[in-house]
């Protein structure tokens, strides 16, 4: 440990965000499923529009627009279309590189300098955590019902009422949750519409294109409330790392002051205006997404060894079931070994929470994905395949 560098790094752990390629045996094709982008590029004629805003509009040797003032009117336009409101104005909006940008700047603008600590409900989003450790954070965690992975309401509240604690400042949802896939239930919403106007409720709707559920239409209603969405994930956007915030303009306002100048390079805020300029064009391959995860899902569900939860999302989480393994195999390992095997074979997919998350690619992917993983599971021991 160098002497410089705060003694309390050496107890944290750096976001993994790749599982290091496949290695020197590579198939020909690979199958990135590890980390819930979309499966198809922005189309060609897209791409051709970007490459000529580069090189006639945009002035390399000119800062950025650091106010995001044209891609904040287009987003507020959206998502006024998405919730079928016409409340949401540029004043509603913060936009960060990429949400992990928001997520950091919620916690200094609220729990900085031992002002309070955040909650969480694990397993979800790794980022909240880690990002709250590195700014020296109280995480306080709370648990999930095993079979559904709701929320242990009871256990929040009872966190929040703690007085003998860093009071809770922050509580963090995902809606769809990541890794587990399910959306909020009414209970859980009910919930959250209860925390107290002096808590900060975070509700990360990476994946409401995919769900077609949202809280924003409620969130005049409770100035408490901040939903994240992002591009990186309909909007075809992840190389270009652009995230946004709806929330009560005196929210949005002090992220504002405390988000870093000119955090949006200019071709990726042209790259954001261009998408939402086409989205009547981009937006309907979620359709075909989400009937590839139903595909998806009841190909997974037809082996026995797999525990395949419902989803919500772009991706599925799964486990293995020990009681239909070979009675010799340790089911630790054989996770271990599905997860490698797949690898070495070019299926990418995320092992997490003592699970995999395999993200929903291009029929041809979840094709190979069904075809290897059927495979595998044979070798592991699994009962018999059904079909």
């Amino acid at each position: 440990m160098l002497p410089f560098l705060r003694s309390d790094l050496a107890q944290l752990a750096a976001y993994k965000p790749h599982p290091g390629g496949v290695g020197a045996e590579a198939p020909a094709t690979v199958d990135r499923l590890d980390t819930n982008e979309s499966p198809y590029d922005l189309p060609a004629e897209l791409k051709q529009k970007l490459a000529w805003h580069y090189q006639h509009s945009l002035e390399s040797n000119r800062y950025p627009d650091g106010s995001h003032a044209a891609l904040k009117e287009a987003i507020a336009t959206y998502a006024n279309e998405s919730a079928h409101t016409d409340w949401v104005q540029p004043e509603h909006i913060s936009i960060g590189n990429g949400s992990d940008e928001l997520i950091r700047a919620l916690l200094i603008a609220t729990c900085l300098g031992g002002e309070g600590s955040i909650l969480v409900a694990n397993p979800t989003f790794s980022m909240y955590a880690i990002t709250a450790n590195t700014l020296g954070i109280p995480v306080v965690a709370v648990g999930r019902d095993e079979a559904t992975f709701a929320i242990d309401c009871t256990a929040a509240q009872a966190a929040i009422a703690d007085t003998d604690a860093q009071p809770i400042r922050v509580v963090f949802v995902v809606h769809p949750n990541s890794p587990t896939a399910n959306a909020l239930t009414e209970a859980e919403i009910d919930w959250l519409r209860q925390i107290p106007d002096h808590i900060l409720v975070v509700i990360d709707e990476a994946y409401f294109e995919f769900s077609q559920t949202s809280l924003l239409p409620e969130l005049p209603q409770h100035p408490n409330w901040v939903i994240l969405r992002t591009f990186s994930k309909a909007f075809r956007l992840a190389s270009h790392r652009v995230g946004y915030g709806l929330a009560h303009p005196g929210v949005a306002a002090a992220l504002e002051k405390v988000r870093l100048p000119y955090n949006l390079p200019a071709m990726t805020q042209t790259a954001a205006r261009l998408t939402l300029q086409h989205r009547a064009e981009l937006l309907p391959i979620i359709d075909t997404i989400r009937q590839e995860r139903e595909k998806l899902g009841d190909r997974l569900r037809s082996f026995p060894a797999l525990q395949v939860w419902p989803s919500d999302a772009n991706f599925f989480f799964m486990r293995l079931d020990p009681t239909v393994l070979s009675a010799d195999l340790d089911p630790d390992k054989a996770l271990d070994h599905l997860f490698n095997r797949l690898k070495q074979e070019g299926t990418l997919i995320r092992k997490t929470s003592g699970g995999l998350r395999i993200t929903v690619g291009t029929p041809e992917e979840n094709q190979r994905t069904g075809d290897r993983a059927q495979a595998l599971l044979r070798k592991l021991g699994s009962a018999a395949q059904k079909g």
